[in-house]
């Protein structure tokens, strides 16, 4: 008698286990997909040492209209450095004195001829700007005092057509990105700047990005390009 061979149907338990299989599978897909497109596009203000970050900004016509405030932490605080300080303990180092000192060159490169510097009253960034620019600034407490209308003093004392310099600290600047919607990043490093334009007629303002000490020779050499 000839022997036919017969299809059992599978156990349920085995179609859920390979739909479990499945969901598992494109779960982890969908992550490393997740994580990758944070890698690409991080969070935080724009990098503005990208040349085609940096086209896209409008930065080099802004600064030259005057109509930007850029926001410079001080440079490297004495009380939290095993570095050589300048003498006050609630000042700066050498090496921030030097940073500060760069910084100031680069911003002088991209024009400060209409540009009105102001500084927190506190020593570390009192001396950075003196370091900066080889003068000191003027201080204003709102600098200091800053986190709950960063965003709103910025623009109140920015003139029309002229550039605007600030010397503040880290939670002034996490204040300002916070009010004017910028999420994430790890925060300004210390002498690193945050740029923002400010509509002269509306006074209107956007974060156009940052700059860290290190990509300032990076950054001009596109502004002049």
């Amino acid at each position: 008698m000839p022997v036919h061979s017969v299809a059992l149907p599978l156990p349920s338990r085995w179609f859920n286990l390979r739909r479990r299989t499945l969901a598992i599978a494109l779960a982890a897909v969908a992550a490393s997909a997740s994580l990758a497109g944070w890698a690409l596009h991080p969070t935080g203000p724009a990098d503005l040492s990208d040349g085609k970050t940096l086209r896209h900004s409008g930065l080099k016509a802004a600064w030259q209209a005057g109509n930007v405030a850029v926001l410079v932490r001080h440079g490297e605080r004495c009380d939290r450095s095993n570095g050589a300080c300048l003498g006050d303990a609630d000042g700066i180092t050498l090496d921030g004195s030097r940073v500060a000192s760069d910084v100031g060159n680069g911003l002088q490169a991209m024009g400060m001829s209409q540009a009105q510097v102001l500084t927190s009253p506190l020593t570390r960034t009192r001396q950075t700007a003196m370091f900066m620019f080889g003068a000191a600034a003027t201080p204003q407490d709102w600098l200091m005092d800053c986190r709950k209308s960063m965003l709103g003093d910025v623009v109140a004392h920015k003139q029309p057509g002229h550039n605007l310099v600030l010397v503040t600290h880290s939670e002034c600047i996490n204040a300002l990105e916070k009010q004017a919607g910028i999420r994430g990043g790890s925060g300004p490093g210390y002498a690193s700047a945050l740029f923002v334009t400010v509509d002269p007629i509306t006074g209107a303002s956007h974060v156009l990005g940052a700059v860290n000490p290190s990509q300032w020779t990076r950054m001009l050499h596109h502004l002049k390009g």
